[in-house]
């Protein structure tokens, strides 16, 4: 499938201003962003691209904005995709433990956990705040031994780094086929062989059994499928989600209240948030 690459150029460039353009186009399905220096590229299915959508985004609204976004559009064939992402894709170093690259990266600082991810169509490069925030409460989580569920794995890069953590298992779910099997790639590349990868949604999680669960998708789906993550976990268990803004944190705080989960604490970047619960 063909698919477009939008590119909105920000005067003068911001991280802040890039980190909001992301989410607003996440909204409409854009499914991954490089960037480059004085601009954001997003991908897009070919037959969900549409221009009028993003004009309307709020941010090219904001009175008095001290910056410009202007946009232009290519259509990239699915060939094409691998060279799109070696030309853009840049290696991210996260708290000083850990490096995510590509397979043609080299000469980087070492750091405990190296992870190789080729992303090619699939979410999940640490670019973006949810990922890196979800890394960062990885970081923060005893592993050893544990079973970990990675939901909406996009890369598998959450479950990957649960492996070199030491987690004795590891299950990485998403719904999509390219990121399934993108995920089977980067597994084999990061010789986590403990790590298995499933095609499907929620309804694969009946029976399952996890100390850790990680999702890392969006609000809606996490509000529907949190009472399915609940029932995979055992008394004290963990669920760690991302995946939506600030202001929605009340509203997933209220839901896993209704499921008997605890909050215990949250981060935020860029009005992103990542939260932990256990259940009680």
């Amino acid at each position: 499938m063909d698919y477009i690459e939008l590119k909105c150029q920000i005067k003068p460039f911001s991280e802040e201003i890039a980190e909001i353009v992301i989410a607003e186009l996440g909204e409409l399905d854009y499914e991954s962003f490089t960037q480059s220096d004085d601009a954001v590229e997003a991908y897009i299915k070919a037959p969900l691209f549409d221009m009028n959508a993003v004009e309307q985004l709020s941010i090219n609204h904001l009175p008095n904005a001290p910056f410009s976004l202007t946009y232009s559009h290519k259509t990239h064939e699915a060939k094409d995709w691998n060279a799109v992402w070696e030309s853009n894709f840049k290696p991210v170093i996260i708290s000083n433990k850990v490096v995510i690259r590509a397979s043609f990266h080299t000469n980087l600082p070492k750091v405990p956990y190296d992870i190789v991810i080729d992303p090619k169509m699939s979410f999940g490069t640490g670019h973006h705040s949810t990922t890196s925030l979800m890394i960062q409460s990885i970081l923060e989580s005893d592993l050893e031994g544990k079973t970990v569920l990675d939901m909406g794995c996009g890369t598998s890069l959450l479950a990957i780094l649960a492996s070199k953590r030491k987690a004795k298992k590891v299950d990485a779910i998403d719904i999509d086929e390219w990121p399934y099997k993108n995920s089977l790639e980067n597994i084999k590349n990061n010789k986590a062989e403990n790590v298995s990868v499933f095609l499907g949604d929620a309804a694969l999680l009946k029976d399952k059994k996890y100390d850790l669960i990680l999702a890392n998708i969006n609000r809606n789906i996490l509000l529907n499928d949190m009472k399915h993550y609940v029932n995979c976990l055992p008394k004290g268990g963990e669920l760690i989600m991302s995946g939506f803004y600030t202001e929605d944190l009340k509203y997933i705080q209220e839901e896993a209240e209704k499921n008997n989960l605890q909050y215990i604490s949250h981060k935020v970047d860029l009005n992103w948030v990542a939260v932990r619960f256990q259940k009680k």
